[in-house]
């Protein structure tokens, strides 16, 4: 019996070159999953459709993926990563957080705000496909978590409300994002990253913490302690 992959004995170039090309190769699916999702719809898109048209054996595809609904879970690994790469930004403290939150907003609509089209299938999948739903949850509930811990810095920086629950504000985050992504789909009369960026606006806005002059605590000492 031949051997496997796994069965080869590793060397010191082989190992980082293999990986490269498996990464490679697995997102060379996605991609060309998504395409065909986009322009046929989920449902009517098979595996060996996908393997057609990103030009590898089916038996490749089953090497990554357990299903052609498996495929989705590589685009909550996506916004995973775009979540981890403004951690650095957050540590170093160069930016506000406002800035990075509203930059993180941008790139994560990015991938799935392609085309209406797009955000459509994928919406639906979501919605209709338990595995890609619990594949999308498990990454959120993560997602979310990092978040959180955004927020929490922008709370010890006074840029967010202390008040507000970091969860919360978190959950009210990804909302603002998918939601807008989602009545966008319906028509895309404009583009997604200015509605993206009102979006954040609207939930800047609300999540601020509030400026000094124009506290309940500073207008009663301004008033001399009485209220209009």
């Amino acid at each position: 019996m031949a051997s496997s992959q796994k069965d080869e004995p590793p060397t010191a170039s082989s190992g980082p070159r293999r990986q490269r090309r498996a990464a490679e190769t697995r997102l060379r699916l996605f991609r060309c999953a998504l395409d065909l999702f986009a322009r046929r719809g989920f449902f009517k898109v098979t595996v060996e459709d996908i393997t057609e048209a990103a030009d590898v054996g089916k038996g490749t595809f089953f090497n990554y993926f357990e299903s052609k609904d498996h495929v989705l879970g590589v685009m909550a690994e996506i916004q995973a990563a775009r979540m981890l790469e403004a951690a650095p930004e957050v540590e170093a403290g160069k930016r506000s957080i406002r800035e990075v939150l509203r930059h993180l907003a941008l790139k994560l609509s990015e991938e799935p705000g392609k085309t209406p089209q797009l955000a459509r299938t994928l919406i639906s999948s979501f919605l209709t496909s338990e595995v890609v739903r619990n594949l999308i949850y498990a990454r959120f509930e993560g997602i979310r978590k990092l978040f959180a811990a955004y927020i929490e810095q922008g709370q010890k920086r006074g840029e967010i409300d202390s008040r507000l629950d970091k969860d919360a504000v978190a959950v009210q985050f990804q909302q603002a994002v998918m939601g807008t992504i989602l009545l966008w789909s319906l028509h895309g009369s404009s583009p997604l990253a200015a509605r993206i960026d009102e979006s954040f606006q609207h939930f800047w806005r609300a999540v601020a913490a509030p400026a000094p002059e124009t506290s309940p605590r500073h207008r009663r000492e301004a008033s001399g302690g009485r209220t209009r």
